[in-house]
């Protein structure tokens, strides 16, 4: 670690770190009302939406804070200075933080705007307002004191700037319910399948670079294929949102088939540096790192690309917009893309931020957290794409009532939330070991001296 500033990104990464479960155990809150008849008193002081509201807030606050310590790490290195303004970072986070603490308690005393994703109230708004314009302040002066500027960097910015300036279309409310639920679909989606990807390509971009040595200028060729996916397809892709706002047909075709096409320069990127890597006879090291980047492209391109190309299909959007079906791509797709990308850069950058020798840690907890959290919401991901399934067979052809139809999915989403349970250990184990590296553990005398004695033979 070779700037001072580049610590600032660790009380980031524990904040994150402690919300992830947190999240993943309301959501398991939220399967179990699917299958369990919950008393009504608990309901009156917990409803499904109040918990639902905390689910997602919580996601996006966690990924959002993993992103902005992250890029607290990257832009010392990219623009070779220190952060411009340390203190500020500081500040930023504990509005940040009091912001969720305070939305979560407002939450439960229905203190909430009730669009999701996008509950919080008007005065959050303003602090998150304003902690998003120190952030890009201080990340922005840095990089013009530098003078100094590359593709990662510049990738980083603009997708963390576009992110900032999209929040500001979800904050006023509109008259007609069509547009207000228009720019609540620009928001959202514009998010997570345009500023997010940036942020993912820059970050996976920086990654590549330091842990294989691979040429600057073979990954960030892909960084320019991302950003010029992002402007003609991931805007295009919003119009697969469109289908119940009155919008032009030619609209589902458009968003359908081309929000599709975003993870591929992400893969290809991956694809090329094993090319280099392969190539130059490197070793694959750490090993957990690489199996956090490659399990993250692959659940990607699989939740966000395949699932969401079948799904997002007008033929078939129109029979499954607002199932189950969605609560399948989303998870996965949000898992593959942003879950595993924050987590990935965390194992990267915390053995250096702890000053571990030579960044080694023992890697032993951290396989048990990534297959049991990949293996658990990918099991979840498919039980609810079957519950889903038969959900709008029984709503939307058989023409059920959603409650008689609910019954028959209970099975499906009870397998789900077993599924979460597996989740919930995963994370569990994930965050525990990267809040506790440790240097691995050296072999005993006598294997030394066995692996002495062999290496001389």
């Amino acid at each position: 670690m070779r700037y001072q500033t580049q610590r600032l990104a660790y009380p980031y990464f524990v904040v994150a770190l402690l919300l992830f479960p947190l999240q993943v155990l309301v959501g398991l809150w939220l399967a179990a009302n699917y299958f369990i008849t919950m008393p009504q008193g608990l309901v009156d002081v917990f409803p499904f939406a109040t918990a639902r509201a905390i689910h997602t807030n919580l996601l996006v606050l966690w990924l959002l804070l993993g992103f902005m310590g992250a890029t607290f790490y990257v832009i010392p290195e990219e623009t070779g200075r220190e952060l411009a303004w340390p203190r500020l970072a500081v500040i930023q986070l504990a509005l940040l933080a009091g912001t969720g603490v305070s939305a979560v308690v407002g939450f439960l005393f229905g203190w909430t705007q009730g669009r999701p994703l996008l509950e919080i109230p008007l005065p959050l708004d303003l602090v998150v307002v304003a902690a998003a314009l120190m952030f890009l302040g201080n990340v922005a002066m840095t990089a013009i004191r530098a003078r100094r500027w590359t593709a990662t960097q510049g990738a980083l910015l603009g997708g963390l700037t576009f992110l900032a300036l999209l929040y500001l279309f979800g904050i006023p409310f509109y008259q007609n319910a069509a547009i207000d639920w228009y720019y609540w679909w620009f928001v959202i989606h514009l998010w997570v399948e345009g500023a997010w990807e940036l942020i993912v390509a820059a970050l996976t971009a920086f990654m590549l670079m330091k842990i294989t040595g691979v040429d600057r200028r073979v990954v960030e060729k892909w960084l320019y294929v991302e950003l010029g996916v992002f402007l003609f397809t991931g805007v295009a892709g919003t119009g697969h949102h469109y289908y119940w706002l009155g919008t032009p047909a030619y609209w589902l075709w458009v968003g359908g088939i081309f929000s599709a096409l975003e993870p591929l320069p992400i893969v290809l990127m991956v694809v090329d540096t094993f090319r280099f890597v392969r190539e130059s006879r490197a070793p694959l090291q750490p090993r957990l790192t690489w199996i956090y980047i490659v399990g993250g492209v692959l659940l990607h391109l699989v939740g966000a690309g395949l699932f969401g190309f079948a799904h997002t299909l007008p033929q078939i959007n129109y029979y499954t917009h607002g199932s189950q079906v969605t609560v399948s791509h989303g998870h996965l797709a949000f898992f593959g893309a942003y879950v595993l990308l924050n987590l990935t850069f965390m194992y990267f950058a915390l053995p250096r931020l702890r000053s571990l020798p030579g960044g080694a840690y023992d890697q032993r907890a951290g396989h048990w957290g990534f297959w049991l959290m990949s293996a658990g919401v990918v099991g979840m991901s498919l039980a609810f794409a079957v519950g889903g399934v038969l959900q709008t067979y029984l709503e939307r052809v058989g023409g059920q009532p959603y409650m008689i139809a609910a019954q028959p999915i209970r099975f499906w989403i009870f397998v789900a939330f077993v599924h979460g349970l597996v989740v919930l250990a995963g994370a569990t184990v994930a965050v525990v070991h990267l809040l506790r590296l440790r240097a691995p553990v050296p072999p005993p005398a006598t294997e030394r001296a066995a692996g002495a004695t062999v290496a001389v033979a």
